[in-house]
């Protein structure tokens, strides 16, 4: 079934002129395979049972879908092989959840990169796989205009569409992997200067920064790019606008943890939503938070991102149990006036991802 957010937050905003696409994207689709319902870590030399199992797209395919279940026009251009594996990401993506993949192509003889995700202790363990990708970069030459990008920065590599896209006027969001090499140069990240927000785990950018504190590690990082989020993992988020001089803290949502495969993407495209539709950053920092505890309590990272109706209900959920802090809730009223008006029970059931199932007439 084609996906359709029920709302646009950007509706208020859209006119004749705007782009095509509000978010464009480029990487690496994996094919995920998830266990969960492990009681713990796999031993050597024993067998595993998992209580729970399934497939989706992965990579990069995490933010595209979080992006458009939000509301967002979203364009990805990748690789897919010509494998069942790269027919099912395929198909999942623009079917499925409204993707343009007019960028994107089918490799022939390209194996799909695949990752055996196991979720337990809240916590989750990868193992993956994938041949050499095509020689052609699946970013083209040109990326096509969009409000904005997102991309993983990497350190001691340029990527020659961020300049392309900022000189158009793409607002480019961006995000960074472990330095495997130690060293952790800020000059290294040489595509930061065309970036409006930079959005590292505390212990990334603590690194980067020398310092010893995520919130100094945010402030420093602000002599780099206008705007840097800092994630605090169970403490939250926090942010610094060079621009307006804003900082804004939110606390992390507390949930029962199923897999925390995705979570920073969804949180990515939760902030870039809140960015584009103009509101303030500690609503923001708020949203992304939100929607990547709503994620965690499903397994996958694509296929758990949560749509309008997941935070619509998660809203009406809060609201109804007894003894919630007031100070708490009108943290999250803001959502009010944008959420859809049906109804849905909570907790939500979604489907379970398989490949192989014939679909029902």
């Amino acid at each position: 079934m084609h996906h359709r957010a029920q709302t646009d937050p950007l509706a208020g905003l859209r006119a004749p002129q705007d782009p095509p696409w509000d978010v464009y994207l480029t990487g690496t689709v994996f094919l995920d395979i998830i266990f969960t319902g492990l009681d713990s870590a796999p031993v050597r030399g024993t067998e595993s049972w998992a209580r729970g199992m399934g497939s989706s797209p992965g990579g990069v395919a995490n933010m595209a879908a979080a992006l458009s279940r939000l509301g967002l026009r979203t364009c990805l251009a990748a690789a897919f092989g010509d494998d069942h594996y790269g027919d099912y990401c395929w198909d999942a993506l623009e079917r499925g959840e409204g993707i343009d993949l007019g960028p994107s192509r089918t490799v022939p003889g390209w194996h799909s990169p695949v990752t055996v995700s196991m979720a337990y202790e809240g916590e989750r363990t990868m193992v993956s796989h994938g041949h050499e990708p095509p020689p052609e970069e699946p970013a083209p030459d040109c990326p096509p205009y969009a409000r904005a990008a997102v991309a993983a920065l990497e350190p001691g590599k340029r990527a020659p569409w961020i300049a392309q896209a900022a000189a158009k006027g793409t607002r480019i969001f961006a995000d960074v992997g472990w330095d495997d090499t130690g060293a952790w140069d800020l000059a290294g990240l040489t595509d930061l200067a065309h970036c409006e927000a930079f959005l590292p785990n505390a212990e990334e950018a603590m690194r980067y920064t020398r310092t010893t504190c995520p919130r100094a590690a945010a402030r420093a990082l602000t002599d780099h790019v206008p705007l840097a989020v800092v994630t605090l993992g169970a403490d939250g988020a926090y942010a610094v606008d060079r621009r307006t001089g804003e900082t804004a803290e939110v606390p992390a949502i507390e949930v029962e943890a199923l897999d925390p495969t995705g979570a920073g993407d969804v949180f990515v495209a939760g902030f870039v939503t809140g960015t584009l539709a103009g509101w303030p950053l500690a609503d923001r920092l708020a949203f992304a938070g939100l929607t990547a505890a709503l994620s965690v309590q499903e397994f996958g990272g694509s296929l758990s991102a949560p749509g309008w109706s997941e935070v619509a209900a998660w809203w009406r959920r809060v609201q109804s149990v007894a003894d919630q802090d007031p100070a708490a809730l009108r943290r999250y009223a803001f959502l009010a006036g944008l959420l859809p008006a049906t109804a849905r029970p909570w907790p939500l059931r979604r489907a379970v991802p398989t490949i192989g199932f014939r679909r029902s007439a």
